[in-house]
């Protein structure tokens, strides 16, 4: 791989991580820590089945979200790892490597176009 595409790429990804741990912690989740992924949440003060509703569905929409930045977050760890070890832009699936464009596209793939498309039954 082209080493300044491949230091662009390592940019991308270290401000991404910064990026999605400050989006958790603004959220009040607490990424690479043993603390529960439950944010901190404040009680509205009401105590109408309305407001705890209100309250609950929040609570859920802000959990589901956190999940999936952190699923992010890790997977940018990864990349930025790979390419610290010198395996990044090999498909961890069939070990050839992941087009240049694919990982200019999307910097976290770890699989090539092919393996992705097999796996997701694409045609």
């Amino acid at each position: 791989m082209n080493v300044a595409i491949l230091e662009q790429i390592k940019a991308r990804l270290n401000e991404q991580k910064t990026r999605l741990e400050q989006d958790l912690k603004d959220m009040g989740f607490h990424p690479g820590s043993n603390n529960p992924k439950i944010p901190d949440y404040p009680e509205s003060g009401g105590n109408s089945d309305d407001d705890n509703a209100s309250e609950v569905t929040t609570l859920a929409d802000e959990i589901s979200i956190g999940e999936k930045l952190e699923d992010e977050l890790k997977d940018t760890i990864k990349a930025i790892k790979s390419i610290n070890d010198g395996t990044y832009g090999t498909c961890k699936y069939c070990g050839q490597l992941i087009d240049e464009k694919r990982l200019t596209a999307r910097p976290t793939s770890s699989s090539c176009i092919e393996c992705k498309r097999t796996l997701t039954q694409e045609a």
